[in-house]
C-alpha cells in the first residue's frame, strides 16, 4: 500500500475560498484507494462552519520550537467520504472571520508554521507517507524543511514530496531577514538558485526548487508558465526543471454538478431530454431575475471573480454594443470595484437584458449554468478554470480565450466538420471576443440542429476527477519508483 499525503491550506468541505479547496476535497476521494493510503492535512481554522467543527475529535497535543519560541500543535481529525483528515490547531495562527488575513508577513509566518508543524506531526500520528503532495506558496517550504531539518531521521529520509501550482501568480513573498528569522533556516538556503528571488525570499520558489517533482493544473498552463509572459518572474526556474513538471487538469465532482439530480435548479434534465427541459430553467430564472421572458433570447452566463484576470476588461469594452444585438447577460460574483460598479450601471442601462447579481450564491450559480445557454470566459490567463467544466456539464456552450485550462478543456466549433463543444478565440483582444460572441449567436438563431448537437458533445465530454486521479497516480507510481 502507497501512502499518499495531501497538504493544504484549504479544502472543500471543511473550508473554502478558491477552486484550490476542490481539487483537495475532490481528488484525495477518487484515488484507488486499493492501492493507495490517502490522507490530508488542513489547518484547523476557527471560521469554518459549527457544523464541520463538529466532526473533529482530539488526537493529542505537543510543543514545537518555532520562530524562537515554543508553540503549540493541536492535532484533531475526522474521516469524511472515506479519506482521513487531520487538522493542525493553534489559535494564535488560525483564528480571525477568514482563513486569510491582509498581512503578509503574517501569512508567511502562519503558513512556515503549518508547514513545519504538518511535517512534524507525523510519527505523532504514526503515518509514514511515501509522497508528500503541497498545493501552492502556502506548502512551499514544506519540501524545503523536508531536505533540511527532517533529513537526519530515519523516519523522514527518502519520503518524495510533489508541489503543485494552482496558480502561479501568489508566491508567498518577504524579505529574506524577516522569513529567516521565522523559519530558522540557514543562509545557505537565501541564495538566488533556492529561496532568494529578486531580493526577497520566496515561499514558492523554495518548493519549486526542492520538490522532486511539480505538476500544474492543465497542460497548457504547464507550456505557458516557462515564458516571460505567464512565468510571474519564475519562468527561467520552471524551463531549468522543465523535465519534472507536468499538467494534469482537474476534474469537478460529478455528483455535485449534475443537472439530473441538482437540487439548487427549478428542473432537473440530461442528455437525453435538455432539448425539452432545460429551456424551463431559463424561464424560471428570468422570471427570478426580472429579466424579459422570452425562450429565443440568447442568454449569456457569467459566474467569476470580477477581476482583471477574468477578462472583465475585455467585456467593459464592448457592453454597450454587445447589448445591442438580441442577447440576455446574468453576471454572479464580486471582485474589483470598477467591474462591480461597471456591471452594475449596465443592469441600470439595459434592465431587461442585463442582470448583475454583486455577491455570491452558491445555489444560483447552478441556476445560472442550468438556464444560460451560453457561458462566457474570456481569461487573461486561467491555470485551469473550473465553471467552463460545469458549464459543458450543464450544456451551456463555453466561449473561451484559449489560455491555459479554457484551450486544454474546450474544443472550439468547426462548422465545416460539426466538431467541437464550445467558441473560443486566441488574441486578448475586446473585439476579437465580441466577433466570437456574434458567431455563436448566430449559430444559435440560424442553425438550431447544429448548436443542439454542440451541446450534446458538451455534455458527454468526461471531466470527472476520475480521468485526472488515474494521471495522479501514474505520477505517483513513478515517484516511489
Amino acid at each position: 500500500m502507497k501512502k499518499i499525503l495531501f497538504v493544504a491550506s484549504e479544502g472543500v468541505p471543511f473550508i473554502k475560498t478558491g477552486g484550490l479547496a476542490d481539487v483537495v476535497g475532490s481528488l484525495p476521494k477518487c484515488i484507488d484507494k486499493e492501492y493507495f493510503d490517502v490522507r490530508v492535512i488542513l489547518p484547523k481554522y476557527t471560521c469554518m462552519k459549527q457544523e464541520m467543527k463538529d466532526k473533529l475529535s482530539y488526537v493529542t497535543h505537543f510543543y514545537m520550537d518555532f520562530h524562537w519560541k515554543n508553540e503549540y500543535v493541536g492535532v484533531l481529525y475526522a474521516e469524511v467520504d472515506g479519506v482521513k483528515y487531520y487538522f493542525i490547531d493553534n489559535e494564535m495562527f488560525f483564528n480571525g472571520f477568514k482563513p486569510y488575513s491582509d498581512n503578509a508577513l503574517f501569512e508567511i509566518e502562519k503558513f512556515a508554521f503549518f508547514s513545519k508543524a504538518a511535517l512534524s506531526i507525523l510519527p505523532v500520528i504514526d503515518f509514514r507517507p511515501d509522497v508528500i503532495h503541497c498545493h501552492d506558496w502556502q506548502t512551499g517550504l514544506i519540501p524545503v524543511y523536508l531536505k533540511e531539518r527532517f533529513q537526519g531521521s530515519d523516519f523522514y529520509r527518502g519520503i518524495k514530496s510533489v508541489m503543485t501550482i494552482h496558480n502561479l501568480k501568489f508566491q508567498g513573498k518577504w524579505g529574506i531577514r524577516e522569513v529567516q528569522d521565522i523559519t530558522g533556516l540557514p543562509d545557505y538556503y537565501f541564495t538566488a538558485d533556492k529561496l532568494e528571488a529578486y531580493k526577497d525570499a520566496n515561499l514558492l520558489k523554495g518548493g519549486i526548487v526542492f520538490a522532486d517533482a511539480i505538476t500544474t493544473v492543465s497542460a497548457t498552463y504547464a507550456e505557458e508558465i516557462k515564458t516571460a509572459f505567464y512565468g510571474e518572474g519564475l519562468d527561467g526556474l520552471l524551463r531549468a526543471r522543465s523535465k519534472d513538471l507536468r499538467g494534469i487538469v482537474n476534474g469537478i465532482d460529478t455528483d455535485v454538478f449534475n443537472p439530473e439530480t441538482d437540487k439548487n435548479i427549478e428542473f432537473n434534465y440530461n442528455a437525453m431530454n435538455f432539448r425539452k427541459e432545460k429551456i424551463r430553467n431559463k424561464r424560471a430564472l428570468q422570471a427570478e431575475l426580472g429579466l424579459e421572458q422570452d425562450d429565443k433570447k440568447f442568454m449569456i452566463g457569467i459566474v467569476s471573480r470580477l477581476t482583471d484576470q477574468k477578462g472583465f476588461d475585455l467585456i467593459s469594452y464592448v457592453m454597450d454594443e454587445l447589448c445591442q444585438s438580441n442577447v440576455q447577460i446574468v453576471v454572479l460574483g464580486t471582485g474589483e470595484e470598477r467591474y462591480e460598479n461597471m456591471f452594475r450601471h449596465f443592469d441600470w442601462k439595459y434592465n431587461n437584458k442585463v442582470s448583475a447579481n454583486i455577491y455570491y450564491s452558491d445555489a444560483l450559480s447552478h441556476k445560472i449554468y442550468a438556464a444560460s445557454d451560453a457561458f462566457l470566459m474570456p481569461s487573461l490567463f486561467e491555470p485551469c478554470g473550473l465553471s467552463q467544466l460545469m458549464s459543458l456539464r450543464y450544456g451551456t456552450v463555453p466561449i473561451v480565450r484559449e489560455t491555459g485550462g479554457l484551450k486544454d478543456t474546450v474544443e472550439p466549433y468547426n462548422e465545416y466538420e460539426s466538431t467541437g463543444t464550445g467558441f473560443s478565440f486566441t488574441n486578448y483582444n475586446a473585439h476579437e471576443m465580441l466577433g466570437t460572441i456574434y458567431y455563436a449567436e448566430k449559430i444559435y438563431y440560424e442553425k438550431k440542429r447544429e448548436w443542439n448537437k454542440i451541446v450534446d458533445r458538451a455534455m458527454a465530454a468526461d471531466f470527472s476527477w476520475n480521468v485526472s486521479a488515474k494521471k495522479y497516480q501514474e505520477m505517483y507510481d513513478w515517484l516511489i519508483g
